[in-house]
């Protein structure tokens, strides 16, 4: 039986007093692959953040039947400064060490780990190079590597294709798609024509949330979730159904 890692139940969030989440309902299990998709502003990042226990539920519960120790996650943006003295295989450490620090001392099997996870992410000639000489998209890749460098049991990632050049765009998804086979991941993305082939179900978040238990969705399915955004459909001939949803 698949197990059940978080249970919310009519959580609701808010900043300020300002209402973010109305009344969610979700449950994630083990191995799931959820891809959360919503126009800006609607809730993606919150919902997120109530799930790392970085921002607490107004009314309603969250349930987690795993220790929240065992996620890993990639924030939207670079949060760490590239000015900072360190190595690519530094950064990558720390995820296997608490705090970002200089001079980590690691066991034979943590090294090889880190190694291992840096050929993952195609960084393996760049791993001695200070994060202050990396592309855009080759600190995302960093940032990538150490946030799986635990194998943790859950990944969240938060627009993980920023900064990401669009070679390695689809070895990111495959990559992904290759970790859930041991990882339950979330995944926010604006671009479900892209995700759907490697995500399983599909999370709309617009201040309250519609859960689809298909990959696939199309534009009266999101006109019921009041679910505004563009869809763009991947195929022999590009391009993009351009219509606009009105709450």
């Amino acid at each position: 039986m698949v197990q059940q890692l978080v249970h919310m139940d009519n959580l609701s969030a808010a900043y300020n007093h300002r209402a973010v989440l109305r009344n969610v309902n979700l449950d994630i299990y083990d191995r799931d692959f959820i891809g959360i998709i919503g126009p800006n502003g609607g809730g993606k990042t919150t919902l997120l953040k109530v799930i790392l226990g970085l921002v607490k539920p107004q009314k309603g519960r969250i349930v987690y039947h795993f220790d929240r120790s065992e996620i890993g996650y990639l924030p939207q943006g670079n949060q760490v400064d590239d000015r900072f003295p360190i190595s690519v295989r530094e950064v990558v450490g720390s995820g296997l060490e608490k705090g970002l620090k200089t001079g980590i001392r690691l066991d034979a099997g943590k090294r090889s780990r880190i190694s291992a996870v840096i050929e993952q992410v195609g960084l393996g000639a760049l791993k001695n190079r200070s994060i202050g000489e990396l592309s855009g998209g080759e600190l995302q890749r960093t940032m990538l590597a150490r946030a799986i460098v635990s194998a943790p049991r859950m990944l969240i990632l938060d627009e993980p294709d920023t900064y990401v050049d669009s070679r390695f765009e689809m070895e990111l998804y495959r990559l992904l798609r290759d970790l859930n086979r041991n990882m339950t991941i979330l995944l926010v993305s604006h671009d479900i024509g892209t995700i759907s082939p490697y995500i399983k179900s599909i999370a709309c978040v617009n201040g309250d949330l519609h859960y689809h238990t298909s990959n696939e969705i199309n534009e009266e399915q999101l006109k019921v979730y009041n679910c505004p955004i563009e869809i763009i459909t991947h195929g022999p001939v590009p391009h993009r159904v351009m219509k606009q949803h009105n709450p």
